[in-house]
């Protein structure tokens, strides 16, 4: 079976570094899902717009490896136990395909691109292919007496991030409020811890410097 990109995504992150972890963690994120010219018809979206969330199936486009292993190492259990493949949302995969719910803000209609999506709470790097779209449907794929493994609870937004006006000022002021909280949730490997260690963070076309020091967030820098 050949599968060909409907869609790409536009958003906010260049570089995998500082992406959410699993989509929905960040409602404050947009980003635009842009179809391709043989899916610009609109009545493809018809009835979309009486939908709050959509799924997306899309791919690890940047996350190829030569070949795949059986287990692997989840950062949320710090990188040093072995889980399997299937049991983890890795991209590392024997299909490198990721599954993201999101919140449809807007089905709007673009001059140049035709249809475009608004979601929120993306957890895509821009120009991820999407392979399809489909409506998420509370009954069935809502399911509160689930269990969720070793990762049953979200890790929290816990740091207290500290960026000084004048640095917040350089970014734009509609995305501030996603920055923020991005930087809340601790965008560093689960297992580094070294407050003196200044990391970069690719947001908006811009670098944002930071250091971590206890539960502090400082943001040292945007370029």
């Amino acid at each position: 079976m050949e599968m060909i990109p409907i869609a790409h995504i536009q958003s906010d992150f260049s570089e995998k570094f500082g992406i959410p972890r699993q989509s929905g963690l960040v409602d404050e994120l947009t980003a635009r899902v842009v179809f391709e010219p043989p899916c610009r018809d609109p009545s493809a979206l018809r009835g979309l717009e009486g939908f709050s969330h959509i799924w997306l199936i899309w791919e690890f486009s940047k996350s190829r490896r030569e070949g795949w292993s059986p287990t692997v190492r989840p950062p949320r259990l710090g990188g040093n136990r072995r889980l399997g493949v299937f049991a983890t949302r890795s991209p590392f995969r024997p299909n490198p395909i990721g599954l993201s719910c999101v919140r449809l803000v807007e089905v709007g209609q673009d001059q140049r691109l035709g249809p475009v999506l608004m979601v929120a709470g993306a957890d895509l790097l821009d120009g991820t292919p999407i392979y399809d779209i489909k409506p998420y449907l509370p009954y069935a794929d809502c399911r509160p007496e689930a269990v969720g493994g070793f990762a049953s609870q979200p890790k929290g937004a816990d740091l207290v991030v500290d960026c000084p006006p004048e640095l917040l000022v350089r970014i734009p002021e509609d995305k501030r409020p996603a920055l923020l909280a991005v930087l809340a949730q601790d965008p560093r490997p689960q297992y580094q811890n070294d407050p003196d260690r200044i990391y970069g963070m690719a947001f908006a076309g811009l670098e944002v410097k930071f250091r971590v020091a206890g539960n502090r967030l400082t943001v040292t820098d945007i370029l």
